[in-house]
């Protein structure tokens, strides 16, 4: 069954489709929750709310793009939604505090860096730097989509995701290997 018409029959209520269409996405959106949530548990109660939310918004689906952007759009929101809720988004920086520690030191860590570490490192961020740096240079989201969905500032958006940046970066340094 093409993606047009498992959507079609979803939204008919085919509880068959339904199951397809989860058994197809839950994988991918699991990865995206994951990144978002401390734990595996609360990634897989986001998975499910994400999913409600899924089943209920595809009749707005217009089949324009990308039908797996839309669902995680709506994943992210939902993990959002699950960090508000927690009261974990916070850690709110100036840009200027954090401009001196941008500069590119020349230094390149000979180390390969797997997709793991790379997932473990943004997971040890403080939760708003986690946020903002996964909606920026994950997502791909631009700083004033973020500033609108986080309720905070273009200018917070950017400090947050260059202190993000920033403390990646002291990371790498401090496991370089010689």
């Amino acid at each position: 069954m093409d993606e047009v018409s498992l959507v079609n029959e979803c939204i008919k209520g085919n509880a068959i489709a339904q199951r397809k269409l989860f058994e197809k996405y839950a994988p991918k959106m699991l990865f995206v929750c994951r990144r978002y949530c401390k734990d595996q548990q609360d990634a897989e109660d986001v998975v499910q709310d994400g999913f409600i939310k899924v089943f209920s918004s595809l009749g707005k689906y217009k089949h324009e793009g990308s039908f797996e952007g839309w669902m995680r759009r709506i994943f992210v929101n939902s993990c959002l939604d699950f960090l508000r809720k927690q009261k974990q988004l916070g850690d709110t920086a100036s840009l200027d505090d954090v401009s001196y520690k941008l500069e590119d030191s020349g230094s390149h860590t000979g180390k390969t860096l797997e997709v793991e570490d790379l997932m473990l490192m943004i997971a040890k961020l403080p939760k708003g730097y986690q946020v903002v740096f996964n909606l920026f240079a994950i997502e791909g989201y631009t700083h004033k989509e973020i500033a609108d969905l986080l309720g905070i500032s273009e200018e917070t958006s950017k400090s947050q995701y260059f202190r993000a940046r920033a403390h990646l970066k002291n990371y790498l340094e401090k496991t370089e290997i010689k």
